[in-house]
């Protein structure tokens, strides 16, 4: 739901707003990276390049889609997979 902002607070709010949601979403999506762990027999099977690719493609369509700049889309999603990674890397070690 995009409004027009009257005051730079209310812009505040809504950017507030947002991170709430966003940091909700990697919650939640860490709790599913988590599950995957699980089924990965070793570290080598942790990484799926093409899996990853996909992701990346699919990030991007929806950022132009949605009105987002698809490299910072992009940029951030290689991030987030990158630290899931070695999270889940992690995990497989540990256990």
């Amino acid at each position: 739901m995009k409004t027009i902002c009257k005051s730079l607070e209310e812009v505040r709010t809504n950017i507030d707003r947002i991170d709430n949601e966003i940091v909700k979403y990697i919650a939640e999506r860490t709790y599913y990276v988590s599950q995957a762990a699980t089924f990965k027999k070793s570290e080598d099977g942790v990484r799926d390049p093409a899996r990853e690719e996909k992701i990346i493609a699919k990030v991007r369509a929806l950022a132009d889609t949605n009105g987002a700049n698809p490299d910072m889309v992009e940029a951030l999603y290689r991030e987030m997979i990158s630290r899931f990674v070695d999270m889940e890397k992690k995990e497989v070690r540990e256990r």
